[in-house]
């Protein structure tokens, strides 16, 4: 099941980068700049979204397991930090949208919004632990914010990873190109 999803995560990530390059036809020359500064956060923020990911995973795991609620809590903090850590790079990336190439801005405008939405479900999460902490799963709801978060947390480093993926692509077009002295479209 794994290899599958791996495979097609990855076949996605191909149809991605290249339905990019299409999307992209501007002539390079005629584009904004990439902007360094924003692709090293870019990967940063793929990096902390894959921890948030495999953080969220064990944090829904918890639901078919008979844990404490410390557990809970001390998962759900997990959640956090990585959430806020990856907020701080987000804040950076803000900053930095100006000077971003058309790509980079909207890999930025693509992923606060699922950040966003992580935040918010994860302090919903927390507060609900914190009101029931005897019978966490006996509420329907709890559960449920955390399949969400898992789900968020899958698309957001999925989405990040592509966005870094296809600079890269971009990059080695780009030397390609002057390797071969092509002119650009």
């Amino acid at each position: 099941m794994q290899t599958l999803r791996k495979m097609a995560a990855e076949l996605m990530v191909g149809v991605l980068t290249v339905s990019m390059l299409f999307l992209f036809s501007t002539p390079l020359s005629a584009q904004k700049q990439e902007n360094p500064d924003v692709t090293k956060l870019l990967a940063d923020a793929r990096d902390k979204a894959a921890e948030l990911s495999r953080d969220a995973d064990e944090m829904e795991a918890l639901i078919r397991t008979d844990v404490s609620w410390q557990t809970h809590a001390e998962m759900l903090e997990s959640v956090k930090e990585h959430i806020n850590q990856l907020g701080r790079v987000a804040a950076q990336l803000e900053q930095k949208r100006d000077s971003a190439s058309q790509w980079q801005q909207q890999a930025i405008d693509r992923m606060l919004p699922v950040l966003k939405e992580l935040a918010a479900n994860t302090t919903v999460a927390i507060n609900h632990l914190n009101e029931n902490k005897t019978r966490p799963l006996q509420i329907s709801s709890y559960p449920q914010y955390l399949k969400e978060n898992a789900e968020a947390a899958h698309n957001l480093a999925d989405m990040i990873s592509s966005f870094v993926n296809y600079g890269d692509s971009r990059a080695k077009v780009e030397k390609l190109e002057q390797k071969l002295e092509i002119a650009s479209r």
